[in-house]
């Protein structure tokens, strides 16, 4: 046990909380739409933004000073009751970590990886006795110096077997704690410049790695979801990974698009040019939906901020989506967002995850009331009313030719018709 967050209780719903340490809006037994707010919104921490980031930015160094950070497995452990003791004042149901957030790096790979196994079996044992699940854990490929041309895209295949090993490890340990999904974070999979790149060799070797990690979580009997985390700009120029469109695309050439889903973050849709809700959308369609980081930027930066959500019409956005999607199964919503390097207050930490999941909460209300209602859903069904038809259908089904004698021989004169945006916005408002 640690006292960093002494005298801090845990967090209950009260409406008329004069407190920010309180839930205004976030009640895990209230039913919405058949079923609990906890089970919708599937609430996780990220370790890594949360215990492992000191506070550092391109100017200047750490601001937090955490007394578990070090590099000794004593600290590791410290590190590990803290977030523990976090997770059960915020009530949150599940946490996500990267490898290298949670064991202090080795002299070797081997010494690392005994050093995972190590902390997995200590976080074992403190889930043993705690409500929060793992909703998925993933290997760091990027920050170290190895891994500044690639992980999988690397152009030596030692970094290749080593990237391998890695995740092979991450993986185990994953399914050691019973995680619900493992996602592949490309941070790294991208270039800066085509003078020396072999894109499509780079390109052949992405999708050959994931490849195998499929099959491994086959041979594994690993049952939780494989995820890819689309990544523009991030920190490469040009990523293999930019978008839900491109990521699909690249499922589909290497026939995996029946084996991986995606995790889409809110500051990487913004970065790739798109909407929130316009990605999750898309991958709804596609049938690759799967989990959600749930953050934003700062819109003047353009950069990926990761900061806390506070913007409740954009998250009902994001959630009506979610929603109409038939809600989370293996996924759920990953605060994948860190404190500002000037609040150093064990309390900010709390508040800040205690304001965000209210955020959500009005959010998802709000998006579960107009989709209830259902004027939104009818509006657009009479919108694309036409294609109902019989003729129309077989229109759809014929030739070009055949949908071009429809025009003379029914003198067909089509007029434009109101897309009636402003309208459809009101009615939007009036649920948020």
């Amino acid at each position: 046990m640690t006292d960093f967050f002494a005298g801090i209780a845990p967090l209950r719903y009260d409406p008329e909380a004069e407190t920010d340490l309180a839930f205004r809006h976030y009640d895990p037994d209230a039913v919405i739409l058949g079923k609990r707010l906890e089970d919708h919104l599937r609430f996780a921490v990220a370790w890594w933004h949360s215990f492992a980031w000191p506070g550092t930015d391109p100017f200047g160094g750490p601001t937090f000073l955490r007394p578990w950070f070090g590099e000794g497995m004593a600290q590791a452990k410290l590190k590990a009751d803290a977030a523990f003791e976090m997770f059960a004042i915020l009530g949150v149901p599940f946490f996500c970590f990267h490898d290298a957030d949670v064991r202090p790096e080795g002299a070797t790979f081997a010494e690392s990886r005994r050093n995972l196994e190590e902390i997995v079996d200590y976080i074992g044992e403190k889930m043993e006795r705690a409500r929060t699940r793992l909703l998925w854990g993933t290997a760091n490929l990027f920050s170290h110096r190895r891994f500044m041309a690639g992980a999988a895209t690397n152009p030596d295949p030692d970094v290749y077997a080593y990237a391998a090993a890695t995740v092979k490890a991450c993986m185990d340990a994953t399914h050691r704690l019973g995680g619900e999904n493992y996602v592949l974070w490309g941070g790294r999979e991208g270039y800066e410049t085509l003078l020396n790149t072999d894109l499509a060799r780079e390109r052949a070797q992405a999708g050959r790695f994931l490849q195998q990690v499929v099959d491994y979580k086959h041979r594994i009997g690993f049952k939780g979801t494989i995820l890819i985390e689309p990544k523009p700009q991030e920190p490469s120029k040009h990523q293999y990974d930019y978008d839900v469109a491109t990521v699909y695309g690249f499922l589909k050439d290497f026939g995996l698009e029946k084996e991986v889903k995606l995790n889409i973050e809110q500051g990487h849709a913004i970065l790739a040019g798109h909407s929130f809700e316009h990605e999750l959308a898309l991958a709804a369609s596609l049938g690759i939906f799967g989990s959600i980081d749930m953050n934003r930027n700062d819109y003047q930066s353009g950069w990926d901020t990761d900061q806390f959500p506070d913007n409740v019409p954009e998250m009902a956005r994001a959630y009506y989506e979610v929603l109409k999607a038939g809600g989370f199964t293996t996924g759920g919503t990953n605060f994948d967002a860190k404190l500002r390097r000037q609040s150093l207050d064990p309390e900010d930490l709390i508040a800040a995850h205690a304001g965000a999941m209210d955020v959500c909460a009005r959010a998802l209300k709000a998006a579960a009331a107009l989709l209830e209602d259902g004027a939104l859903e009818r509006a657009r069904a009479e919108r694309y009313a036409g294609w109902d038809t019989p003729a129309a259908r077989a229109m759809l089904e014929g030739d070009l030719a055949a949908a071009a004698a429809r025009v003379e021989a029914e003198g067909l004169e089509p007029q434009p018709r109101s897309g009636r945006q402003e309208r459809l916005e009101n009615l939007w408002n009036r649920f948020v």
